[in-house]
């Protein structure tokens, strides 16, 4: 019973905390641009990271090792810190996209400006984890996330040619604007196979306790999880592909556009539910990858940690998330768009993969950590190809992007 528990669980933490400021911005992009023909990149990279969180949970219950404590014994402090720094840096920003996902959230809720919501949204993030444990902050916002699946009733509402839908979900060459087609499809990727979701996942099954009789749990929790949030990120770029075409908007470049998705479904409802939508995931996501910097620093040099623990018991780990939570806040405070900010920065997320799944896949192949339980040719060979599409995507169409200042 408990293990059902926690397979359901996990299924609605999953959904509930998918669809956060990057799969939301990328998918809504790409529908408003090239309407369902990027469907692919969601599917690609909703199957990577199925394998990525499956072999992340197996680690943790079959080693008693999280990922970046695996990563840093196995190749040793020196290595460590080439995915460490980056791995930090990119979820910086992806941090402070988050925290202006909620500050964009209250703004339409409000009518004061982001930049002034930025430091209580990262003030009020700091005390629930000051005061929370992780099963709280793990379940409590998920369930609350789970407000998303309006995308997919307007999806299913807006009646799309599924036939187009279909044909979109098969990797095809762009019909026109290659270079903001490319980008936008390392963009959606980045959203999709996010380190922090899958570094954050292991941990998750650390402080749970997980062992081997979890393997089964495990599966069902990555394999039905990560697919019903692919769902969601799916119908958000569906809405997005119907709803923008027939108001003439091809291009997404303010957020205020972004609530039209429902509105245009549902009316003032949809207003309302697209305010909750982001705002409840985007904390969710808040919460998730300031807890995930702590993590990492911990579990790198071999400190205490653990959400479940009080603050004082592990008060460097404490004061990481702090730092995490004070230095992103400002990008945002100080008015960059959190909209340009989000699309980069999933950009990104997929040229650093390399850097952290790699080692991983080395970890995973190691029977001195997994015994029998290591990975087999298949799974490797998935995750390998889908990386390294995204990482040459990245190297070609980032430095295109910033080059032309778009």
């Amino acid at each position: 019973m408990k293990k059902l528990l926690e397979i359901s669980l996990g299924i609605v933490t999953s959904v509930g905390g998918f669809l956060e400021m990057g799969s939301l911005s990328t998918a809504a992009q790409g529908g408003a641009a090239f309407r369902f023909q990027l469907a692919w990149p969601i599917v690609v990279g909703t199957v990577c990271i199925v394998f990525l969180t499956e072999m992340s949970g197996r680690f943790a219950a079959v080693s008693s090792h999280t990922i970046a404590d695996g990563i840093r014994d196995r190749f040793g402090i020196k290595f460590f810190l080439f995915p460490f720094v980056t791995t930090l840096i990119v979820n910086a920003l992806v941090l402070s996209a988050e925290i202006g996902g909620v500050s964009v959230s209250l703004e339409l809720a409000s009518g004061v400006r982001h930049e002034w919501w930025a430091v209580p949204v990262a003030v009020l993030a700091w005390f629930v984890l000051w005061r929370s444990t992780f099963g709280l902050i793990e379940k409590g916002m998920s369930l609350l996330g789970l407000v998303t699946l309006s995308f997919v009733a307007a999806a299913v509402v807006l009646r799309p040619d599924w036939h187009q839908v279909a044909l979109g979900a098969m990797p095809g060459l762009p019909r026109n604007d290659a270079a903001n087609y490319w980008f936008t499809v390392v963009s959606i990727l980045g959203a999709s196979i996010t380190p922090s979701l899958f570094l954050f996942y292991s941990s998750g099954a650390i402080e749970d306790s997980w062992d081997r009789s979890y393997l089964g749990a495990n599966r069902a929790i990555a394999g039905l999880g990560m697919a019903f949030g692919g769902v969601i990120s799916l119908a958000v770029l569906i809405a997005a592909g119907c709803v923008f075409r027939a108001y003439g908007i091809t291009r997404v470049d303010s957020y205020h556009q972004l609530p039209l998705m429902l509105v245009a479904v549902f009316g003032f409802w949809g207003f309302i539910l697209f305010i909750a939508s982001l705002s409840f995931a985007c904390f969710g996501a808040t919460l998730e990858i300031a807890l995930e910097q702590a993590y990492f620093f911990a579990q790198g040099f071999g400190w205490n940690w653990g959400e479940n623990r009080k603050p004082r018991e592990d008060p460097a780990f404490s004061l990481v998330y702090t730092c995490a939570l004070a230095v992103s806040a400002i990008p945002i405070a100080a008015g960059i768009d959190p909209l340009k900010l989000t699309v980069f920065s999933m950009a990104l997320t997929a040229l650093s993969l390399p850097l952290t799944v790699i080692p991983f896949l080395a970890l995973m192949n190691d029977e001195s950590y997994l015994g029998r339980h290591c990975n087999g040719v298949f799974s490797n060979l998935v995750v390998i190809a889908i990386v390294a599409l995204s990482f040459v995507l990245a190297i070609v169409t980032v430095p295109l992007q910033i080059l032309g200042g778009t």
